[in-house]
């Protein structure tokens, strides 16, 4: 049980780690506002998380075990972090813009954090695509997926809670030119995972099989 705590909580940390809407906000409120705006953010954002994760959970728990649905999920997945590394290389380099935020209302701050995560199909594609693959990959059991994604969640909430107390130092470092870099980096890195996904699901498998026959 060690381990799905310990793979959550990096999986977590991980997906923090992207420049989106969420992570501007986030800087932009805990910069003009201190860091208390910034919290309410992400107590948004993890509520927003947590649904996705819960619907995630349940809704795949009701997929019929079919015959080659591994290999369809592995598709998925690879088509899935092809596209998000074709994104992160090929999009322009980021402005960086910071206006001033003068709303006092916690209900404002937390419903900000809250639908600047749910309105991104991504995030809930994510969460989905995590929960197929430690059910059909790491073959993680019921507890072990709950304290997986649990500890996910915690990731999440860790990691937007440093940027939200560090944030008028990460003010100064993520200047456009990093931000690229950065993007262009992660997103090597997504076609990296996607060219393993496909040969160790994909053409391995599909290999042996065409030898058999």
């Amino acid at each position: 049980m060690v381990l799905p705590l310990l793979y959550g909580f990096l999986v977590g940390v991980a997906l923090c780690l992207t420049f989106g809407t969420v992570f501007f906000a986030l800087i932009q409120n805990s910069v003009d506002n201190g860091f208390r705006s910034g919290m309410k953010i992400v107590f948004g954002v993890i509520v927003g998380d947590a649904l996705f994760i819960l619907a995630a959970l349940l809704g795949t728990s009701f997929i019929p075990k079919v015959q080659g649905f591994e290999h369809l999920m592995a598709l998925v997945g690879v088509l899935f972090l092809t596209a998000m590394g074709l994104v992160n290389i090929l999009k322009g380099t980021p402005r960086l813009a910071y206006p001033k935020t003068r709303f006092g209302n916690a209900v404002y701050y937390v419903t900000t954090g809250f639908f600047l995560n749910a309105l991104n199909p991504v995030n809930f594609i994510s969460w989905v695509t995590i929960v197929a693959y430690i059910r059909s990959h790491l073959h993680y059991d019921t507890a072990q997926q709950y304290g997986f994604m649990g500890a996910s969640l915690l990731g999440v909430f860790v990691t937007e809670m440093a940027l939200a107390y560090y944030a008028n130092r990460l003010k100064r470092l993520f200047t456009p030119r990093v931000v690229t870099i950065f993007n262009r980096t992660t997103g090597f890195v997504f076609l990296i995972v996607a060219a393993q996904i496909a040969y160790t699901r994909l053409y391995e498998p599909v290999s042996k099989l065409m030898e058999n026959w």
